[in-house]
């Protein structure tokens, strides 16, 4: 293939850039990024075809957390003001859907490196960030499927809504949110690490430790007290306040700020979380050949 050295590529080495690198005018605009955004989700989707074994291993921890504890071990348990530990937990479940999909997106993203799908990609004339958005778009899709069974299944074992509609959207929503912002961390990990077994020790601790390290199972003032101060700050406990909230599920506040201003510490952390992991995930990927 001919190559030559094009105004504007990445010529940073003095090597010459192949010329089919570099976007054309009539391919650049919102309606080229969007295509593009669709072709990457696209394949990601067709995917799930020949390996559904990842939509299996996002929901597989959050149905044994809800049937081991909010069926098995529900009369043993008490929450204070409430009778209900399903309703009580059930958030903290919904949760973990989108903690338990760090995982597999980070090993998605490592396996594309590894096998030089991300040069690929670079090669061609499509924008750098349409691979990474495509990519997670339709995780998010995946993510919500899963979402939709562990409702599915709470439901059969007793969970309920006590709120208006638009309030059970409002909570739907800022779970998709909150979902999103993690996919990103999976898209930054899978860049960041090269090891696969690396990845799923990381991603196996964090769905671990900030679920349970938070309100989602027991009310704060009940855990030790070296670890509330680490549970009450914790975002994920205030994503599980705000979705108890919503959905009029049972709620426990300690005399806190973050537990009487969830939503404030919802959208410092989530949007700077957002934010951090959107921008090195991109500029770890244009660099990601070298």
């Amino acid at each position: 293939m001919s190559t030559t050295a094009v105004a504007g590529g990445d010529n940073r080495t003095g090597e010459p850039v192949p010329v089919n690198a570099v976007r054309s005018p009539a391919a650049t605009g919102p309606l080229a990024t969007l295509t593009e955004v669709l072709a990457i989700g696209g394949r990601r989707m067709r995917r799930l075809k020949r390996n559904p074994g990842r939509l299996v291993g996002i929901t597989l921890n959050p149905l044994i957390t809800m049937i081991a504890l909010g069926y098995l071990f529900q009369s043993a348990i008490e929450i204070p003001g409430s009778n209900n530990y399903m309703e009580f937990i059930f958030a903290g479940v919904a949760v973990q859907v989108g903690l338990a999909s760090i995982g597999p997106t980070a090993v998605a993203v490592c396996l594309d490196l590894q096998g030089g799908l991300i040069d690929r990609f670079r090669s061609l004339p499509i924008g750098r960030s349409a691979v990474l958005v495509g990519h997670t778009l339709a995780d998010l899709v995946i993510t919500l499927m899963g979402l939709v069974i562990v409702v599915g299944v709470g439901m059969l074992f007793g969970w309920r809504s006590h709120a208006d509609a638009l309030s059970v959207l409002g909570g739907f929503a800022l779970l998709a949110v909150f979902m999103y912002t993690m996919l990103w961390v999976g898209v930054l990990l899978g860049m960041a690490s090269k090891n696969l077994e690396t990845i799923e020790s990381i991603s196996g601790i964090v769905a671990v430790v900030f679920s349970f390290m938070s309100n989602g199972f027991l009310s704060v003032d009940k855990l030790p007290g070296w670890i509330r101060p680490i549970a009450e700050w914790n975002p994920v406990s205030a994503v599980i306040t705000a979705l108890r909230h919503l959905w009029g599920n049972p709620v426990t506040v300690a005399p806190s700020f973050p537990s009487e201003h969830p939503t404030a510490v919802i959208v410092i952390s989530l949007g700077l979380l957002f934010a951090v992991t959107t921008v090195l995930s991109i500029r770890r990927y244009r660099t990601a050949s070298a």
